[in-house]
């Protein structure tokens, strides 16, 4: 991502923002300071910080020997993609795995950051309307931005696209005229007023721009800000009329596109499994459904559960979890429940609903209600060993056996979530992270075994607003604050497995809001830690080698944070490491 690109930044600068706010892993890029025209690659391993030099030659990009590439980001882009691999002088691995991104120049909506123009034009031909546009990082020139617009010329794939090319020269804005502009909105502000002269005489004219979803995670709150905001309607009609606001217009756009996933859910449909769903419309797709095993292939259906399996399929990360989102249990599922739980090893489920909710049946008790009791449930036994009441929440431990099957009982640890209202959402999040906590702190203890099993009554709304902070939080634990997240297409993501994930437009407010509450406390504790740090003097973060290298460089008048360079042979390292550099390419 061309976002890893920091304009205005110094080694010491570099080295606080990773510490405060990357994981391992985490990466930067910025202007080299001693050479004019170079780069350097800040990249955190484990707590400590090291700097690897970039050469621009004029003709190419490389780490001063090695593989040469035409663009910095195709540099960046084949390192983080393990092609090549950084290794340090004393063995340890160097990886670029997540970029640890810029502020975003503005906070306009219609700002999309790292998007290529063949994905800008896909959006804006979706939209297909004359004027429609937004703007971009420029991918060939880091630094720069790109104005992409549909035009009224008409090509043989349909309207045109103009991609107008927009300088940033000491964070000042120009498309080349006379015309120079303090900051992005102004100039795209003067431009919808007078529309662009391309260099073929055409008039590219700005009407409607195309909002993006994605957002810089530490940014969030301005997005929430914006997105809260309501227009008002002149009066029409003799009454007050108001406009929904953001979140509306989002969820709106995320509801049209549920229209377009035309998957199978034969299974669910067939008579024999009409039964066992709660609701018949409320159906899983074929192809992530969970598929019961040991069925009677004599018995039509004897495999069916109404479940899907559900993984971050949008956002890579290391460990990453598999959910089981189902519907909350009939009388009559009690049993494939329970045999859902022992096949898939799952130790853990969520469950996100009261049993009687408004004098609605949610979910029939499918464990027992006395400590002590063991209930049957086909061929499996369950005995309910404590049950503790939290907060806004209930643990029980339970476990399961499988006499028929001579495998030890296992311990399954059932978390009820009770503070969730009927048809609404929580008034604030901060109930349901610290349930999420001690939930992934009891599933991280059980990782080698199955799936998170998540329910409430169908299966959709609640569970999927639970799924969808859950994955957020991950990515943003694994990235670091400065990830770019996009919750909208999560959303989109988990639909594609289980039809209908997410509600309502307060769930999907809701979790915009769990983020934000969850950015805002992760804030807090890491600026607690480095209070503490600074108090007892620990702020040094760079290796050994690091820092003799930058006393050896001082006595040079050089920038110690720019010393360490890319080898391009193995062989050679020894005595090359005597000249220079301390990081070496394998």
């Amino acid at each position: 991502m061309v976002r890893w690109f920091h304009r205005d930044i110094s080694g010491i600068e570099a080295e606080n923002v990773l510490k405060s706010r990357g994981v391992h892993g985490s990466f930067l890029c910025r202007p080299s300071k001693k050479n004019v025209g170079d780069f350097s690659l800040s990249v955190r391993v484990g707590d400590m910080i090291t700097h690897i030099r970039i050469q621009n030659t004029g003709d190419y990009y490389d780490l001063y020997g090695g593989e040469k590439f035409a663009t910095l980001a195709e540099l960046v882009e084949y390192y983080t993609a393990d092609h090549g691999v950084l290794q340090d002088r004393d063995g340890t691995m160097i990886e670029l795995k997540y970029p640890l991104n810029c502020s975003d120049p503005t906070i306009e909506r219609w700002y999309h950051g790292h998007l290529s123009g063949p994905n800008a034009e896909k959006l804006l031909r979706e939209r297909n309307e004359s004027g429609t546009f937004l703007v971009r990082e420029s991918l060939s020139k880091p630094g720069d931005f790109v104005l992409s617009a549909m035009t009224d010329d008409q090509t043989s794939n349909g309207r045109r696209v103009s991609h107008i090319k927009i300088m940033c020269n000491s964070d000042r804005y120009t498309v080349g005229g006379k015309e120079i502009f303090d900051s992005l909105t102004d100039l795209v502000e003067h431009f919808k007023r007078s529309g662009i002269e391309e260099l073929s005489g055409t008039m590219v004219y700005l009407k409607q721009p195309y909002y993006s979803t994605r957002l810089n995670a530490a940014d969030i709150e301005s997005r929430v800000k914006q997105l809260d905001l309501t227009s008002e309607k002149e009066k029409a009609d003799g009454a007050d009329k108001k406009l929904k606001g953001g979140f509306w217009e989002e969820f709106d756009r995320l509801q049209k596109l549920e229209t377009k996933v035309t998957k199978s859910r034969d299974e669910g449909m067939r008579p024999e499994n009409k039964s066992k769903n709660r609701y018949k419309n409320i159906l899983p797709f074929d192809e992530t459904r969970v598929i019961m095993e040991n069925a009677d292939p004599n018995v039509v259906g004897s495999d069916y559960i109404n479940a899907n399996y559900v993984t971050n399929k949008l956002m890579d990360i290391d460990h990453q979890k598999v959910y089981i989102a189902c519907q909350g249990c009939l009388a009559t599922t009690v049993k494939d429940f329970w045999q859902m739980a022992w096949q898939e090893k799952s130790r853990v489920i969520v469950m996100t609903t009261r049993e009687v909710e408004k004098g609605r049946n949610k979910c029939v008790p499918y464990w027992p209600t006395t400590q002590g009791e063991t209930m049957e449930a086909g061929r499996y036994l369950v005995t309910l060993l404590s049950e503790k009441d939290a907060a806004d929440y209930k643990v029980r431990v339970i476990e399961l056996s499988a006499p028929h099957r001579k495998e030890p009982a296992r311990t399954i640890w059932h978390y009820q979530y009770l503070s969730w209202p009927d048809h609404g959402v929580p008034q604030e999040p901060g109930g349901v992270l610290s349930f999420l906590e001690q939930v992934n702190i009891r599933q991280n203890e059980f990782s080698s075994y199955g799936p998170m099993i998540i329910h409430c009554s169908a299966g959709i709304g609640r569970t999927g607003t639970i799924v969808v902070i859950d994955m957020l939080v991950d990515v943003i634990d694994a990235k670091g604050l400065d990830c770019d997240i996009d919750i909208q297409k999560c959303i989109q993501m988990v639909r594609e497995q289980r039809s209908g994930m997410v509600q309502t437009e307060a769930q999907y407010k809701f979790i915009y809001m769990a983020v934000l509450q969850y950015i805002d406390s992760t804030k807090v504790t890491r600026k607690a830690v480095m209070e503490t740090e600074t108090e007892y003097g620990n702020l040094s973060i760079q290796p050994k080698h690091q820092k003799a290298s930058r006393k050896a460089s001082a006595k040079k008048n050089e920038d110690p944070y720019e010393g360490a360079k890319g080898k391009k042979d193995v062989k050679k390292q020894n005595s090359e490491d005597k000249k220079s550099g301390s990081v070496r390419k394998r």
